[in-house]
């Protein structure tokens, strides 16, 4: 059986929005000035981000879902399509070559989806399997890296993984209470895309993935449909609850290939935000520097959902040595880890 290799990173996002814009030209009013939402956007850790929607000039908040809808069918073709471009071009692949395109959002629905349309657009074959991974959060990458390497390692032909978000899309009506405060100060817009190839490739090889979910805490964190767009739920026990879980799951991870953490040279840690990242540290026993390319990418780009932990291993792509652990959290709530070897 074929082992399958990242062999193709692209990222793709719309308009930089500076934090300070945001909150001075709208979220200041938005929230009524709160001093304590102000504290919320000053210490996110984010400086800039992306969005399809500057509410600053277009307020969204008012709008219906199905408006909300139809915008992201407009806005996510164009951006999915450049990246998956790049990371196909970046590992020589042609898209008439996929065995399957897996498309992972949790932001915008519609069908005939982009998984249909892109399959179109870039040429790939009418018999290119398909796979459409919705509603699952941060972490809906890894199970989706896992279902293209999966793919590769049965068919030993190349796949391909897209993620598109579009947060800014669900702006939520004002006033905002805390929760909907800390994720407007932290979600951001992008796409990201891999192209998995099966060895003999340079890049990173695709081990083995895990997951732990955790129901009695399923209401820490959600993502519901209302009738103004989607709208997050997001408990302060979120980190107390991954800093419990996660130190296991990596372990145990790891075991399966008689790793432990020490021998893991690189860690790419889901920016849900900077408690999230301080937790993983502090219960991983890592040191400040494992986490710098994960705080730099929230620094610069915000949480762009799914989008973020590709964004993050595409950083860390060209420089890496030795085995990868890459951690993302969602709802449920639920922790995926995947290990990655350089190649």
């Amino acid at each position: 059986m074929v082992n399958p290799v990242i062999a193709g990173f692209g990222v793709a996002t719309p308009g930089v929005l500076e934090q300070d814009h945001l909150w001075a030209k709208f979220f200041a009013h938005h929230t009524d000035g709160s001093a304590r939402a102000e504290r919320i956007f000053r210490n996110a850790g984010v400086e800039t981000r992306h969005g399809v929607v500057d509410p600053a000039v277009e307020d969204v908040s008012q709008w219906s879902t199905a408006a909300r809808m139809a915008r992201y069918e407009v806005e996510s073709l164009p951006l999915g399509e450049s990246a998956l471009r790049e990371a196909l071009r970046e590992s020589g692949v042609s898209a008439a070559d996929l065995s399957l395109l897996a498309v992972v959002s949790c932001t915008g629905y519609a069908t005939p989806g982009l998984d249909i349309r892109l399959a179109d657009r870039l040429g790939a074959g009418i018999a290119t399997q398909r796979l459409f991974i919705g509603h699952m959060g941060c972490y809906a990458a890894v199970p989706g890296l896992a279902a293209v390497a999966n793919q590769v390692r049965v068919t030993g032909r190349p796949a391909a993984l897209l993620c598109v978000e579009l947060t800014s899309l669900h702006l939520a009506p004002g006033p905002l209470d805390t929760e909907q405060t800390v994720a407007h100060a932290l979600f951001s817009d992008a796409a990201a895309a891999v192209v998995v190839v099966p060895e003999p490739a340079r890049g990173l090889a695709v081990l083995d993935v895990a997951s732990r979910t955790d129901t009695a805490h399923a209401d820490a964190m959600t993502w519901h449909v209302t009738d103004r767009g989607f709208r997050m739920g997001l408990s302060s026990r979120v980190p107390l609850v991954l800093a419990r879980h996660l130190p296991d799951t990596v372990s145990g991870l790891l075991r399966r290939h008689g790793l432990e953490r020490d021998d893991v040279e690189s860690w790419a840690i889901h920016p849900g935000g900077r408690r999230i990242l301080d937790v993983a540290r502090q219960s991983l026993a890592l040191t400040e520097d494992r986490l710098a390319v994960s705080r730099d990418v929230l620094r610069r780009h915000g949480n762009c959902s799914s989008a973020t932990i590709l964004m993050i291993l595409r950083e860390m792509a060209a420089e890496a040595r030795g085995e990868l652990v890459a951690c993302a959290f969602g709802p449920g709530l639920t922790l995926y880890s995947a290990l990655l070897r350089a190649v």
